[in-house]
């Protein structure tokens, strides 16, 4: 999975993944020139920035799906202050990990899917951390939001960035070693599909703390976290647990009333929220918030173990 050999500092730390499919019938797809075309006839262009929209009109719930461009902009300038640095590293640390356990069985470069990738700040994280052990990666950011896809591909133009739903993914079947998917919505059956067998998905969720002294100012009754409860998709559709979760915690120091406007932004709790509660916060000008996830990783039972 993993290539570890003496010359691969030369090489791009990430590449993208061209294990494409088309959205409308499924077939590969295939490079050509500045579009994707299947067999039959279907073609996507390649936009100016690199990203390829593969998200058709059918699949859509509206014109303009997922984060807004506003959503996209504050979401970039709170990553800029370093609090969620701490999710991102440790993240990276988990699957570089599955990756190194794997190396001894493989020498192909690891093959990621950052399924609801944003503006591709995990996956930027992950190869930079990827670079700094010499391990190679192939990868594609997908995520339904062309705002947010746009974003990651006019920083890096390693990475296959795709316009698409995680409910119907333009990947071909067993592509992938690893999914992760941070403070997105996992698809279980699309992600074992994509997968290879044995491989895993590395999973980043809200904990019960999460923007706790936000949540606070916004809301009269707190509701009680999801715990596991949802989990049980990724069971059927063929995953365990493999380890323990891991509780990670950050702070984030907020020293401006834009600052705490653009945390509003870049969360549904903008939408959500009672209208006293965002007048009480948006009339702040400096708060300290938490952050708390939790780390999980599915392991994808391989068939021949299963046997």
């Amino acid at each position: 999975m993993t290539t570890l050999t003496a010359d691969s500092a030369d090489r791009p730390t990430m590449t993208p993944l061209t294990a494409l499919t088309c959205p409308l019938d499924a077939q590969p797809l295939v490079r050509d020139g500045q579009s994707w075309c299947c067999a039959d006839g279907h073609r996507f262009d390649i936009a100016r920035q690199g990203h390829v929209n593969l998200l058709p009109v059918q699949r859509k719930r509206s014109l303009d799906p997922g984060d807004s461009k506003a959503m996209v902009s504050a979401r970039q300038r709170l990553f800029a202050l370093g609090g969620y640095q701490p999710l991102a590293a440790a993240l990276a640390s988990r699957v570089l990990a599955l990756a190194l356990a794997a190396a001894q069985t493989s020498q192909a470069p690891l093959a990621v899917l950052d399924a609801g990738c944003g503006e591709g700040f995990y996956l930027r994280q992950l190869a930079c951390a990827a670079g700094e052990q010499n391990l190679s990666l192939t990868a594609a950011g997908l995520d339904i939001s062309k705002h947010a896809v746009l974003a990651a591909a006019k920083q890096s133009r390693d990475a296959a960035w795709l316009v698409g739903t995680n409910a119907a993914l333009p990947l071909e079947d067993a592509c992938v070693d690893v999914v992760i998917c941070a403070f997105g919505f996992p698809v279980w059956q699309e992600f074992a599909r994509v997968l290879k067998p044995g491989g895993h998905v590395v999973l980043l969720e809200a904990g019960a703390e999460h923007l706790l002294a936000l949540r606070k100012i916004l809301y009269r009754e707190l509701k009680p976290a999801r715990g596991e409860a949802g989990l049980s998709a990724a069971e059927s559709a063929g995953f365990t647990i493999s380890g323990e979760v891991e509780h990670l915690h950050a702070g984030l120091s907020l020293t401006s009333n834009e600052q705490i406007r653009d945390l509003l932004t870049m969360t549904p709790h903008l939408y959500r929220a009672e209208r006293d509660g965002l007048a009480r916060a948006e009339a702040m000008t400096a708060l300290e918030v938490e952050l708390h996830a939790e780390l999980r990783v599915f392991s994808l039972e391989d068939a021949q173990d299963k046997a």
